[in-house]
């Protein structure tokens, strides 16, 4: 639904009745997005403890005709707690960024105050995910690579200096570009987009998850998130394990 937002009816089914909610726009960026907003929040001292959650549910807005793009999406969901307690993992830097000018390349038309839904926009398929994809990929290496490369000047880091690659999982060709860029082995990038397809904002979420859970990430190791989405959005951060 347009509204209210899911994260109030998460806040409800988990009892958090202390917490302010708020969605995030930014489609496949979100997860970082969520990671700078809420630690400015821990920053500033306005709040200790803030959940974020990546969730999608791109099946029910995909042309399941359009064999263009109802095979890269999936849905999924993983979430994360930034606190501000002293503990093993910290945030060491992250950073977002946009570009409006480049907002059709990857939208669903109808559905809001542009196009109301009116039976020819339906018949159109107006509130299904419109997507050039050429335009795309050129836009997702590009800023991604500018995203990498602002990471590790905030953080001080060098390429050599980054234990895993976590990116988001649009396709593979975009994920062997980052880490090429990184020149790193195909052993220290993660990959889900061959199990789950592009699940959005919860791709990151998603895999940070996996790889804590398999025992993967050790104890200092230096963990690089980038991400691109819709709108046109990009970011990346930096996390000490």
């Amino acid at each position: 639904m347009q509204f209210p937002s899911t994260a109030c009816l998460v806040q409800e089914k988990i009892g958090a009745k202390n917490a302010a909610s708020f969605d995030i726009g930014a489609a496949c960026s979100g997860f970082v997005y969520a990671i700078e907003i809420a630690s400015m929040f821990i920053q500033n001292g306005k709040y200790k403890h803030v959940l974020i959650v990546g969730a999608e549910k791109l099946s029910s807005i995909v042309d399941w005709t359009d064999r263009s793009t109802c095979i890269l999406f999936g849905d999924g969901a993983g979430a994360a707690v930034l606190t501000a307690d002293s503990g093993e993992h910290f945030l060491v830097t992250s950073y977002i960024a946009s570009d409006g000018a480049a907002a059709d390349l990857l939208m669903v038309p109808a559905g809001g105050s542009r196009i109301p839904a009116t039976v020819d926009s339906v018949q159109n398929k107006l509130h299904f995910l419109k997507m050039e994809g050429r335009e795309v990929f050129k836009y997702a290496v590009t800023t991604m690579e500018k995203a990498t490369e602002e990471a590790l000047a905030r953080s001080g880091l060098k390429d050599t200096d980054i234990t895993w690659l976590i990116t988001h999982q649009a396709n593979l060709r975009i994920i062997n570009a980052i880490a090429k860029r990184l020149d790193l082995p195909a052993e220290k990038v993660y990959k889900n987009v061959d199990k789950y397809g592009n699940m959005s904002s919860a791709s990151t979420a998603v895999g940070l998850d996996e790889m804590a859970r398999s025992g993967k990430l050790k104890k200092g190791d230096v963990i690089l998130m980038v991400v691109f989405g819709s709108g046109l959005t990009w970011g990346s951060c930096v996390i000490k394990w």
